[in-house]
């Protein structure tokens, strides 16, 4: 999923990359998904979605929490603005509940700079484990990205581009194996 609203965002073409990388297979279906898609008001229900079904909900923003609800297993992509992610991602996490609870989260960031989103990174772990995901352990920091990932949705030749590649390969395999684990065996809630 592509945290970026923007229109010619520099994640789209990072996402044109991995969906070109990471084509559909007989057991595993990939979602592209970008906030652009899901247009919410800033969040203003008077629930606390991890405490208490929010009521009243248009119809967009129930759409965007069936569509949380149906995944397996998340890539959240996103820039770093002013050292955290965007405030339209952060939003759009507002509305969430239950839907992604014990579900596995791969962090990929990005910047035009030397750091690679790194404040961004480190500012979605604790919102995501707030909405009890599993965040994996080591987040994908793209540094200098416009210098590596041409509009087409490739990777330019550039010394940083073979990692970019190994980087980006390694959180489909990550992201698949334990949103498979964890489909086949459900979180539990420990009984006393």
């Amino acid at each position: 999923m592509l945290g970026s609203i923007r229109a010619a965002s520099l994640g789209k073409t990072i996402l044109d990359y991995r969906q070109k990388q990471t084509p559909n297979t007989a057991d595993v279906t990939y979602y592209w998904l970008k906030l652009r898609d899901f247009p919410l008001a800033p969040y203003h229900h008077d629930e606390t979605p991890l405490s208490q079904r929010t009521q009243g909900l248009q119809e967009n923003e129930s759409g965007w929490l069936e569509t949380l609800a149906k995944m397996d297993g998340f890539v959240f992509v996103s820039p770093e603005y002013d050292h955290a992610l965007t405030g339209a991602f952060k939003n759009t996490l507002d509305y969430v509940g239950p839907e992604t609870d014990h579900k596995p989260v791969q962090i990929v960031t990005y910047s035009s700079y030397s750091d690679g989103g790194m404040m961004a990174a480190a500012n979605m772990v604790g919102i995501l484990q707030m909405l009890q995901m599993i965040v994996l352990p080591t987040p994908v920091l793209l540094w200098n990205a416009v210098d590596n990932f041409a509009a087409d949705g490739t990777l330019k030749d550039h010394p940083n581009s073979a990692h970019f590649a190994n980087r980006l390969a390694e959180t489909t395999h990550d992201i698949t194996f334990y949103s498979q684990l964890l489909k086949d065996h459900p979180y539990e809630l420990a009984t006393h």
